[in-house]
Order: C-alpha cells, then structure tokens, then sequence
C-alpha cells in the first residue's frame, strides 16, 4: 500500500507498509561487527595485483537479527476495493492531501459514490510485537480501513487480530493477538541516540516478501515531510518499499530507534530516502493507544510562526546567530492556557521545560507530548529580555474530535467518526458560514451507520427535532437515542442538498441506502 502526494516541487512522498520497531525482551551485544578473515582462510595474491585494503570492522548483523526477527510479524489487512487507495496504492499519504493542500479528507473525495457490494482486496504490512501477551505496534495506515486483521508470525502462525486503537496524528496503530502461549517480543530503544551515520537495521514485508532485512545509515534527523502537524521523522537510506509499513528500526548494537512509515520515490519503490517514526514519540502514543485506545495531546492555544535574521534583529534576541531561533507568537487564542499564563503576540518561545524550541514545529510537538494537566516552563523573549512564565497544559481539541464518544467498537454505537466544521471544512463542501453541526469524517464498513448509507463527508445538522451545533452536541443528541435504544434519525447535508436518514440500533431494521427519500422536499 502507497499513496503519492505532489509537493509543489512535485516531489512525490509515496507512504508505503514499512517496517518499524524496537528492542528489549532480547540479551543484546554491545555491538554485531565482523572481524578480518583470519590469515588461515585468506587467497595470497599474485604479486603486483592490486590489494584493497579492507576495513576492520565491516557491520555484521547476523546475530542482531537471529535475536530480533521471531518479534517480526507480517500484517493482512482486509478491505474494501477502493478504501485502500486512501493510503494505499495511488492514493493520499496520512496528512498529506495532493498538491500540498492540506484537507480533511482524501483528495478527491469520496463522498458523492454509492457502490454495490463492493469487492473485498487485501493488503500488507508489517509490525512488531513489544510484550509476551500479543501486543502489536504498526502503522495506522495499514488497518485505517480494514474490514478484519490478520497476523503472521515469524514462525508460519496466523491469527486473527483486534485493533486496540489507532492514531492519524502520528500514523501508529496497536493490535492484538492471542496465541495461548508467550511470544517473542522486542522493546523501543531511545531514539535520541540515533545519529546520523549509524547503522540501522530494517526488517519486514515488502511487496509480501515476510522476514526481509535490509540495512543502510541514519541519514538524517527531525525531517518535516508534510504528513501531519508532529512530523519528526528520523531519514535513512536503508532500503524499504511497499509491505514494509509497521515494522522495525533497529540500530547495529540491537536499539530500536523508529517505526518505518514513508519514503520519497518517484516510482512507488525505494530509492534510499525513508523515513520511521521515532521510538520516542511510540512509546508515547502507543501507552495511550493501551490504555484508553485514542491519544490525548497537550496544547497551550497559541499561532507561531518562524524568526528570520532579520525578524531576530528587530526583537532584540539574544545570541541568535542560528536558524533556529525559537516560535515568535503571533496570537494567542482568547481564554487559553498561554492566555492565562500570560504570554502575549510578539513573545517568541525558546524553551518548554528546560529543553531548546527552535521554530514552531518543535514548540507544536514539544507541547503535544506533555500530559494535559500538567505545568509546564515557558522561556520566552519578550522585547529583547528573557523571562520564564509557568503553563497549565490545556487538551488539544483533535481533528475529528468526538470520535472517541461515538466508537465503531462495541455494539451501542452507529459506526461514525465525527469533526468540526473549520474554514477549510466548508470551503471543500461549499458551506455556508451559516451551516451548524458536524462533519462525518469517517463510517466503520459494516457499522449500522454504514449500512444506513452514511457516507464521509455527510454533515449532521440535527438528531431528530433537535439542530446539532457542533461535535460535542451531536455526539451528546445521538448517544441519548443508542441509550434509548431508538433509531437514530439525523438530519444531514450531502452534496449541498438536506435529507433524513434512519439509522436503527439493530442494523436488521434498516432498509437499503435507496429507499430513503432524495432530499428534495
């Protein structure tokens, strides 16, 4: 599974199932480095001939791999023909929309289509297990639209999966699997420690090849590739393709420093530029995923843009003879976290918590992995004098935010994933900035929601004679009825037109998507 969006340099970011992990549940060596051929076993050369000379400690990973490969699994995900085109071949990158727009939904949309009984296709990935008990880390576009999971063991096994949770933002996922026996498992390493130039390990699935190793270099650290609003990625040449999403990274004394995600290709296939999702970012995201199956991320409320030399200049900051200079706040959201810490527009951040914030993106995730709740230091620059202003982390209002209250998972739920309406929201369903209610960003296959006829992209303006004003009203309006084990009746626009639609808490009592009225009167 690919999916090709176009920078404006027409760069294509082909997001493909990789290979990602982490070490632990193994004794490692400090090192795997192969010694130089004994004398013993060594051809004399004629004399004259050229003699190369070879270096003395060539990287050997035979036995990093023995240790860490029965951790490895191989991931089938079942779906929709169509739905993998989203993350998958020639579709849309996490985060990423085509033509460097940033939209809510896959470019073009998919909202206008029914299909009949559409064809069931398979797709595959990779991923690792990190405990004794089943537990599975791997990317979130490999199970995003799957019907049903499948795993693979190092050892031929297959078991049926469950998704514990999934996370768009940093495109994680975590699955389980019962085997009625202890699995081998690996654990996350420090990402921190991954340097350019170290040698790295990848192993996975490419092109359905199970149990594939390739290595190469760190080529690089906190890459911004346009995949989402916490990008970070670690860059390394080490060969990975398509089939290898989810699976792991490990460094050459046995650290697994990322999860491989996404690669640069102008052909769907590897050319040495791929990216993983640093250890460090996993092991927070998946925590949550365990524990409550969705992530929560800290916020402060402010907009923050970059600080040029010549912006430095002009407000007087101190020792900025770097790019990174720090996050200039440009405004600070009314009755927010910042606010009431007192942080005003012109102030430019240069710390969280004692550690360096060089530009806007490093201050978005810095505060994102902070638990809400918590306070937090803020050294900030304000007209030329260094200061430091204490934070309560607020919770970051996610993108799709009223998900979690209508899960597709358990059996009172219509299937539906729900978000705001936003500026960019309603210039793509050509809204008007009077419409209230939400959007549906997403229908679980099969979910009573989906055999409704529900469709992403519909946006609900009322549940039964109440309006909707937003995600937090509707998914309020909605549960009141699943609690009364009432149908559901929700007031939707699609494609610009109103209509009714009928979803029965007992999919058996629902008539097909084409008996419902067309919505013109």
């Amino acid at each position: 599974m690919t999916s090709t969006p176009r920078s404006p340099r027409r760069r294509v970011i082909a997001y493909a199932l990789l290979a990602g992990t982490a070490l632990g549940g193994f004794a490692m060596g400090d090192a795997y480095v192969a010694h130089a051929q004994s004398p013993a076993s060594v051809v004399e050369p004629k004399p004259g001939a050229i003699q190369p000379t070879l270096g003395s400690h060539l990287p050997d990973f035979v036995s990093l791999v023995k240790e860490v490969k029965p951790a490895v699994v191989s991931i089938t995900s079942k779906m929709r023909a169509g739905e993998e085109d989203e993350e998958g071949q020639g579709g849309q990158a996490p985060g990423g929309f085509g033509h460097g727009q940033q939209l809510p939904f896959p470019f073009p949309f998919p909202f206008a289509q029914q299909q009949q009984q559409p064809r069931i296709v398979e797709a595959r990935g990779s991923g690792f297990l990190i405990d004794s008990d089943g537990t599975i880390v791997t990317n979130n576009h490999v199970v995003r639209n799957a019907t049903s999971v499948t795993v693979t063991l190092d050892d031929g096994t297959v078991l049926p999966a469950r998704v514990v949770g999934r996370d768009k933002a940093s495109d994680l996922a975590v699955l389980k699997v019962k085997a009625n026996r202890k699995l081998p498992f690996i654990n996350l390493g420090d990402s921190n420690e991954a340097q350019p130039g170290a040698w790295v390990v990848a192993v996975g699935n490419p092109f359905g090849l199970g149990g594939t190793v390739t290595a190469g270099i760190v080529s690089a650290r906190g890459r911004d590739i346009g995949a989402g609003n916490y990008d970070s990625f670690i860059q390394i040449d080490a060969p990975i393709n398509q089939g290898n999403s989810g699976g792991p990274l490990f460094t050459q004394d046995g650290r697994v420093v990322g999860v491989n995600s996404a690669i640069i290709s102008p052909s769907g296939g590897s050319v040495g530029i791929g990216f993983a999702i640093p250890s460090n970012t996993v092991k927070s995201v998946v925590s949550q995923l365990e524990k409550t199956g969705h992530v929560v991320r800290g916020y402060i409320g402010v907009e923050a843009q970059g600080v040029n030399a010549a912006m430095a200049d002009a407000l007087h900051l101190p020792g900025s003879t770097t790019e990174d200079r720090g996050a200039l706040v440009a405004s600070v959201e009314a009755d927010g976290p910042a606010a009431h810490a007192g942080v005003q527009p012109g102030d430019v951040i240069t710390k969280v918590n004692g550690e360096a914030t060089g530009n806007p993106r490093e201050l978005a995730i810095d505060v994102s992995q902070l638990p809400p709740g918590t306070h937090a230091s803020l050294d900030i620059v304000r007209q030329g004098h260094p200061q430091t202003v204490d934070v309560t982390i607020g919770t970051l209002p996610a993108e799709g935010a009223g998900a979690s209250a209508l899960s597709p998972h358990g059996t009172q739920s219509l299937g539906v994933a729900l978000g705001g309406l936003t500026p960019n929201v309603r210039q793509q369903l050509d809204l008007q900035d009077s419409t209230r209610g939400a959007v549906i960003t997403q229908v679980t296959p099969g979910s009573a929601a989906d055999q409704a006829g529900l469709q992403g992209g519909d946006v609900i303006t009322g549940v039964g004679d109440k309006a909707v004003t937003g995600v937090n009203d509707a998914s309020r309006l909605i549960r009141e009825s699943l609690k009364a084990n009432q149908a559901v009746a929700l007031r939707i626009i699609r494609n610009g037109e109103p209509l009714f639609v009928a979803v029965a808490v007992n999919p058996a009592e629902q008539g097909q998507p084409g008996d419902q009225d067309d919505g013109n009167g």
